[in-house]
């Protein structure tokens, strides 16, 4: 086997390979030795199928085992004698291959480029920190007494007013067809709350209990049924009841319902809960911050082939996100493209970079994290959690995908110990706008 090395451009290395047609043979002959020994065949003994006919029978599909191997051998000696460190699996060109001659083939691999990890002295971070203010949490406490609130009947003899609660029978028809979910018996329905489409709430403000009206609304030209959309209905309405809505009192009773001790346990909660989101989304702006400033301080040159990869990945959601919400990317794609190409080389050139400086703290991840990042996954879907187990259980490939996050995260923290942080006290709404709405706002 002769390797010789061709072109070494950037980060990209061209070998041209050639394997003598003996070795071939040799290795072709080998293995179907090996097959010979228990290949049964009408008219010959295990181990005595003469060496034509077993080239006859099975000569093609072994030259296919011997090409794929020699092609594995070739490439682990290059990287290995040329002290490489692949990108990506090399890619393997055969330029002469007839029987009985010599096999040449051009092997051409893209490296990891080598480049020094800027130092973090000096390298600041600002950190949105928000505090959580006594006001938030009792508008929280009255959002979950008011999604719990209660119908009562009507105390007065009135007509019904906007926050009454009718209790009513529909029957509606466009075009004087009945429709499937145009109808319904003992609905409550409250009204002001735009609940039921255009004026139909309006329209029953005044009715009486026993009264029957005829209403009349237009369903909004982008409603969700596209059969629907636009059309004019004629509803038949018969109300039945009138009942006022009871928001429950917030006292230790409330929160005893709700499985506290009391109000002040109901309390306590509601603020852990927003320290916790809000603390999750603090990390996620700081990690923002500092994958910019390590973008900043890191420009050297990243393998064509891994951009390409990461791009392929960008563009495809991004397609599939225009096509559910019908729409295109429109006339200026090539220039999209562009934009998307440089996000990722961008997103490469950092993971190249949270990679180096992982490998050189002996960053690496327990399995104990995996297993963390496994239940994790399974709790975002509630009431499947066995079924997201089980398919871990049965791909570990899969939960080695969850070891490139969890990996990350890890080095980011690493960094984020090692520069210096700075709070900077925020509003909640600023912490959880999205920060690219800032930048076009500021823009």
């Amino acid at each position: 086997m002769n390797i010789t090395e061709t072109s070494a451009d950037g980060l990209r290395r061209e070998f041209k390979v050639v394997i003598p047609a003996k070795d071939l043979e040799e290795r072709v002959n080998a293995q179907l030795s090996e097959i010979g020994k228990t290949v049964r065949l009408p008219g010959f003994r295990p181990g005595k199928v003469p060496m034509p006919i077993l080239k006859q029978r099975y000569g093609q599909s072994v030259m296919g085992e011997v090409l794929d191997r020699a092609f594995n051998d070739v490439s682990a000696k290059a990287i290995e004698d040329h002290k490489l460190r692949p990108a990506l699996q090399p890619k393997v060109e055969i330029t002469k291959f007839e029987q009985g001659q010599d096999l040449e083939f051009s092997m051409a691999v893209e490296v990891l480029p080598e480049f020094e990890p800027a130092s973090f002295e000096g390298v600041e971070v600002e950190k949105p920190v928000v505090e959580i203010a006594d006001e938030q949490v009792d508008e929280a406490l009255k959002r979950i007494a008011s999604s719990r609130k209660t119908t009562e009947p009507l105390a007065e003899d009135r007509p019904a007013q906007t926050g009454d609660v009718l209790v009513i029978d529909f029957d509606g028809s466009v075009d004087g067809e009945r429709r499937p979910g145009m109808k319904g018996d003992a609905f409550e329905l409250e009204l002001g709350s735009k609940s039921f489409i255009d004026t139909f709430e309006d329209q029953l403000v005044g009715a009486k209990p026993g009264e029957h009206r005829t209403v009349n609304v237009t369903f909004p030209e982008a409603y969700h049924a596209a059969e629907l959309a636009g059309k004019a209905a004629v509803f038949e309405v018969d109300v039945k009841e009138i009942r006022t809505a009871a928001t429950p009192a917030l006292d230790d009773e409330f929160a005893k319902g709700l499985g506290y001790e009391g109000l002040d346990g109901l309390k306590n909660a509601i603020r852990e809960r927003f320290q916790n989101d809000y603390k999750q989304m603090s990390r996620l702006r700081a990690k923002r911050a500092l994958l910019d400033r390590l973008a900043e301080l890191h420009d050297f040159a990243v393998p064509a082939g891994m951009v390409d990869v990461e791009f392929e990945q960008i563009w495809r959601r991004l397609q599939d996100e225009l096509r559910r919400g019908g729409e295109e990317a429109g006339q200026d794609e090539e220039k999209l493209k562009e934009e998307y190409r440089a996000i990722a080389e961008r997103r490469v050139r950092l993971g190249l970079v949270l990679s180096e400086i992982g490998r050189r703290n002996n960053i690496t991840v327990a399995r104990e994290e995996l297993g963390q990042a496994v239940f994790a996954e399974a709790q975002r879907y509630p009431g499947q959690e066995r079924e997201v187990f089980e398919f871990f259980k049965n791909n570990p490939q899969a939960i080695e995908s969850l070891r490139a996050p969890v990996f990350e995260d890890k080095v980011v923290d690493f960094i984020l110990e090692r520069v210096k942080v700075t709070e900077k006290p925020v509003s909640a709404e600023e912490l959880m706008r999205d920060p690219d709405e800032d930048e076009s706002e500021a823009a």
